[in-house]
């Protein structure tokens, strides 16, 4: 049997590429309590940007991104679990003591932020890139 031309060898693998794109493109679910984590992080350190905190310097600008993101958390949290606006509020708010708490605890408070930002930049950027 004689082989297949090239051309037609590149044809099907791109469109065997073409048929996994959307599949490839769709952004992974993240787990809930993470995302609640997450959010909650970007609220202390936009807040501590506001302020010309530390964080000013330590990471890129979060308001406007983290703000998306928190929207985006809360309302799988009304949509997901039926959760009240309040509910979402409390629950947001816990998170942010809980991480405070966290800090707080730690010897080298801005070097267990980090430990926490670190995977939430990047999901940040995965979730809502930047402009």
């Amino acid at each position: 049997m004689p082989k297949p031309a090239p051309s037609f060898a590149r044809a099907a693998a791109l469109l065997a590429l073409a048929a996994a794109a959307p599949v490839l493109a769709q952004p992974a679910v993240v787990d809930l309590d993470t995302a609640v984590r997450c959010s909650a992080a970007f609220g202390i350190v936009a807040a501590d940007q506001a302020r010309g905190g530390p964080s000013a310097q330590d990471y890129p600008a979060i308001g406007a991104r983290g703000r998306e993101f928190f929207v985006q958390t809360g309302a799988r949290l009304m949509d997901e679990q039926k959760l009240t606006r309040d509910q979402v509020q409390a629950r947001m708010r816990a998170e942010v003591a809980k991480l405070q708490a966290e800090t707080a605890a730690s010897s080298d408070r801005r070097a267990a932020m980090r430990r926490i930002m670190t995977p939430c930049l990047s999901l940040l950027d995965a979730t809502v890139p930047a402009r």
